[in-house]
């Protein structure tokens, strides 16, 4: 083999190697600031997402974190009632969790026989289920009423008598969102191992 040929192998797989470490840093930064992929593994938000739902997080709407710090920036907006949201599960840093919104710091929240009230008001949630009829006191069904420290996010699952939030745990520090659920791209239902195609491309809300 000439040398001329030597060398030009060696470019082409220098080209091959710049080629996949560019690609691999893009896909890094991607997922670290702009977009993740979730994976539903519980019920705990039935209806509005089920086990299996595969969904897409938006990780620069509540702003950027600088690495190494709990400081974010260019925020767009907070984190707002009703949003669906993947943050570090409080008692686990190593576990994500999903839920949703119900109320943001300086909020007044509580819940009275399974109505939730946020400053007095009750809420209007057409995206809730009850499973269960019974009253709990304690934390499931009645608890409250507490206010939510600046900073903080109070959050339940749309499964409301199956679901492990806040009520049990307590509150979510905003610098542990990672972002905002935004659409479904793959749905797989396990009982029927068949793909949910109607829901592939849904807008989570």
């Amino acid at each position: 083999m000439t040398e001329s040929k030597k060398n030009g192998i060696k470019k082409k797989i220098w080209e091959y190697a710049q080629a996949i470490i560019t690609a691999l840093i893009l896909a890094l930064v991607i997922r670290t600031y702009v977009v993740q992929a979730f994976k539903i593994p519980s019920g705990s938000m039935i209806p509005t997402l089920l086990v299996g739902d595969h969904l897409l997080v938006n990780k620069f709407i509540y702003g950027t974190r600088i690495p190494f710090t709990d400081k974010k920036i260019l925020v767009f907006r907070n984190p707002e009632k009703e949003d669906i949201i993947v943050f570090k599960y409080p008692v686990n840093h190593e576990r994500d969790f999903i839920k949703r919104v119900i109320a943001t710091g300086g909020d007044i929240v509580e819940e009275r026989n399974k109505v939730i009230y946020v400053n007095g008001k009750p809420l209007n949630e057409p995206y809730v289920q009850h499973t269960d009829n019974r009253l709990l006191f304690g934390g499931r069904d009645n608890f409250g009423p507490l206010k939510v420290p600046k900073g903080k996010i109070f959050v339940m699952g749309d499964n409301r008598d199956e679901s492990y939030d806040s009520r049990y745990w307590g509150f979510v520090d905003k610098s542990e969102v990672l972002g905002e659920a935004f659409i479904l791209y793959w749905s797989w239902d396990s009982d029927s191992h068949w793909v949910r195609f109607n829901r592939i491309g849904r807008l989570i809300k």
